[in-house]
C-alpha cells in the first residue's frame, strides 16, 4: 500500500472499531480524502427502528461536508470478514455526488486492502450534480 492508502485505511479502521452495530455485529469504517488532502471518517450507527441507522460512508460524508469541503478524491471501507465489502448502493450514489468517476474506491478488510474499483464500476451510468 502506498503511503496514502495507509492513511485511508488507518483512518477507516480507527473508527470501524467506534462502531455501533449490536444488531448485525457487522462493524464498518470509511474513510474519504478530499481535494485539499483532508481525511474525513466514519462508522456505521445501526438503530433499533430499522432502517433508521447510517452506513460508514454517510458519517464520514457528513464530517467532510461539516468541515466545509465538498470534492473526494478517494475512499476506502474497511469491513470484517473474509469477503471484499463495499459500499452499498445509496452511499455508492452519495458518493457520487461528491466525487468524479474515476475515483479510487478502495475495499478493505481486517488485514488491509483487498480490491480496488472506481466509483463508475460500482455505480455505471450515474447520474451526479
Amino acid at each position: 500500500m502506498t503511503t496514502e492508502i495507509d492513511d485511508l485505511f488507518a483512518a477507516a479502521l480507527e473508527v470501524q472499531a467506534k462502531a455501533h452495530a449490536p444488531y448485525s455485529n457487522f462493524r464498518v469504517g470509511a474513510a474519504v480524502r478530499t481535494a485539499s488532502g483532508r481525511i474525513f471518517a466514519g462508522c456505521n450507527v445501526e438503530n433499533a427502528a430499522y432502517p433508521q441507522g447510517s452506513c460508514a460512508e454517510a458519517g464520514a460524508i457528513s464530517a467532510m461536508v461539516a468541515a466545509g469541503e465538498n470534492q473526494i478524491v478517494a475512499v476506502l471501507t474497511v469491513c470484517d470478514g473474509e469477503a471484499i465489502g463495499t459500499c452499498c448502493g445509496g452511499c455508492r450514489q452519495r458518493l457520487r455526488e461528491f466525487a468524479a468517476g474515476n475515483t479510487p474506491i478502495y475495499a478493505a478488510g481486517p488485514d488491509g486492502v483487498g480490491a480496488m474499483f472506481t466509483l463508475d464500476e460500482l455505480l455505471p451510468h450515474s447520474f451526479g450534480p
